[in-house]
């Protein structure tokens, strides 16, 4: 029985997250179907990326993971099926896969959707769960479409290093808006290198150490401390850092045609 994963952008509102799950049930009522979110903010990128690379790896090995996040940026001739540590991912040519892969996939591929057909949501997921049926009964990757060594790719948002900082951008919110960054435990032990250290985030405001858990400050402070996933943190016991700090996450200024965060700085002294 396949096990079969589901990101989205749909939000809960209104039919199509449930009619997704319906068009893979009929393909196969066996199919076991598990949500990791459908709430994932319209064209947020980052946001995606930083869901799906942090849950999708939890998951047994074969496991099929659905991203249907921004599916129809460009008009789709094929949709991409990638192979990488024993999953499967099926995405848009979107630039997405890029940002969540944490190494070069053993396979990607080029699902071929038909051109004769409106090729809607509902559309792409038959496709999907096709061809989760075809791999369920011995059919091999290279035998569903063409291998695909051009699709997009985007920038991963890597922090940027120099000698006495490291500079990140916020990726993501949570419902609690607590701020998480895109630097991760490893990449600020790698840059600390022992030394003492100031986060600096709206000009003015600095924490100076990493807690371990939310009650290591009084009610009301802010801290700063490494989430479940390993990335950095902005937090205030109790409080909506977000709100009182008034950080964002990543937005898309389409009027200036081109793309926004906020950034945390990490100054090593």
């Amino acid at each position: 029985m396949a096990l079969i994963t589901l990101t989205s952008d749909f939000g809960l509102q209104d039919y199509i997250a449930g009619a997704v799950k319906g068009q893979l049930l009929q393909i196969d009522p066996e199919f076991r179907i598990h949500d990791i979110s459908h709430q994932i903010a319209p064209f947020n990128y980052p946001q995606a990326a930083y869901i799906c690379r942090n849950a999708i790896w939890q998951f047994p090995e074969k496991t099929y993971h659905l991203i249907l996040v921004n599916l129809f940026e460009q008009k789709p001739e094929f949709l991409l099926l990638t192979y990488v540590n024993g999953h499967y991912i099926f995405c848009a040519d979107n630039g997405l896969m890029s940002m969540i892969l944490p190494e070069k996939p053993d396979s990607v591929i080029g699902l071929p959707l038909d051109k004769n057909e409106i090729k809607n949501t509902l559309y792409c997921t038959r496709k999907i769960g096709l061809a989760i049926q075809a791999i369920e009964m011995g059919k091999s990757l290279e035998s569903l479409g063409e291998p695909k060594e051009d699709y997009i790719q985007k920038n991963d948002l890597r922090p940027l290093l120099g000698d006495k900082y490291i500079e990140g951008q916020i990726i993501y919110i949570d419902k609690f808006e607590n701020v998480i960054v895109n630097i991760t435990r490893d990449e600020f032990e790698a840059q600390r290198k022992g030394r003492s250290f100031r986060i600096v985030f709206k000009r003015n405001e600095i924490i100076d150490k990493i807690s371990e858990s939310y009650a290591d400050v009084p009610q009301g402070e802010k801290l700063a401390l490494f989430n479940s996933a390993n990335f950095l943190e902005v937090a205030i016991n109790k409080g909506n850092a977000a709100g009182l700090f008034g950080l964002q996450d990543f937005t898309d200024q389409s009027l200036q045609h081109h793309l926004y965060y906020q950034t945390v700085r990490v100054y090593f002294e």
